[in-house]
């Protein structure tokens, strides 16, 4: 599961997992703590403190939890003898890799702000239980403030439908998206007493990337040293102006779209979404571990595997003090060209 790096019980991870239940007005349910900074400037020298104190301002937002289950069967006792695989064991792993699979599938759609209803290709999710599962119409495009793209020469909020092949990823396109989750209050992840944010990409966009004179002058090598042992940095490509960038193919994009509903004019010009992320940029409900049970049927001639995992996921949304505007927590979304 490529997000387990990013995932941790506290809130200085990328993927915050809540393990435990809430009991609250309607019912036990998952819940994520989001607290707000101080506002007010304290108290001057002797002054009455008794009755000044600000009270700290959280708000707690539900994830909602569903199950999802998937199960592989053997053909029968001669199949299995005429075969030169262990399809047991083979079964299981293929079950392993869907489980892992399709939660980094519904993760990226969810930071993304990108319905269930498609693949991270872009392409529709045909005959597929997601857009039912109980926390899909939780799913939020990104909000105002959180939604850029990258025009080739600067940010700008986004509109996909005005992106353009000229609109390619570059080494600025890092430095000020940074500056941005920055100056908006992006709460940054803390290792070693520094801030990062985990940059997720698609590897078109790293390639783009590796094609830019300044971007190849200005990357630093990720090597293990103080400050730099936290989970999340394992396996980044490079980090560059603490940004942790991170190669991923599930990283949303519109290739497996239909012309017409890609991006640009028209829709067809191809893009897809990098994603900024700091702090709590996703919420994951993860109450016990998957349940495994096997069967034996068809008077003991044929065998069945199935796995069950109750999850949820969301994106935090915060009414943020500094935008006057509720906005996406811990992620920032830019959008630009993919070749």
């Amino acid at each position: 599961m490529f997000i387990k790096n990013f995932t941790g019980k506290g809130d200085n991870n990328v993927i915050q997992r809540v393990t435990e239940l809430t009991e609250t007005n309607k019912g036990t349910k998952c819940v994520i703590q989001l607290v707000a900074d101080l506002i007010g400037d304290g108290v001057k020298g002797d002054n009455e403190r008794e009755g000044n104190e600000e009270a700290m301002e959280s708000h707690s937002q539900i994830i909602e939890c569903d199950l999802i289950s998937h199960g592989v069967t053997n053909k029968g006792k001669l199949s299995d003898q005429r075969s030169t695989i262990d399809a047991r064991a083979h079964g299981k792993d293929k079950l392993s890799y869907w489980l892992a699979n399709r939660s980094d599938q519904l993760a990226f759609l969810t930071m993304s702000g990108i319905s269930y209803a498609f693949n991270n290709d872009g392409s529709p999710r045909l005959d597929s239980i997601f857009p039912s599962l109980d926390f899909a119409g939780l799913v939020t495009a990104p909000s105002p403030k959180r939604s850029l793209m990258w025009t080739g020469s600067s940010l700008d909020l986004s509109n996909t439908s005005a992106i353009t092949t000229a609109f390619v990823p570059k080494y600025d396109m890092i430095v000020d998206a940074v500056a941005y989750a920055k100056e908006h209050r992006v709460k940054p992840l803390m290792a070693g007493g520094k801030p990062y944010y985990v940059m997720f990409v698609a590897p078109g966009t790293l390639a783009a990337l590796k094609k830019d004179q300044a971007y190849r002058e200005a990357v630093v090598a990720v090597a293990t040293k103080a400050g730099m042992d936290s989970p999340w940095f394992t396996g980044a490509t490079v980090t560059v102006d603490g940004a942790v960038i991170h190669e991923f193919n599930l990283v949303y994009n519109t290739k497996g779209a239909a012309a017409g509903a890609k991006w640009g004019a028209g829709g067809l010009v191809n893009g897809t979404r990098t994603l900024l992320c700091g702090a709590q940029a996703l919420a994951m409900g993860d109450i016990k571990t998957a349940e495994w049970a096997e069967k034996l049927f068809q008077y003991d001639s044929r065998w069945g595997i199935n796995v069950d995992k109750m999850l949820g996921l969301l994106k935090p949304q915060f009414h943020s003090i500094y935008d006057k505007s509720v906005e996406d927590f811990g992620l920032v979304a830019i959008d630009h060209y993919l070749q």
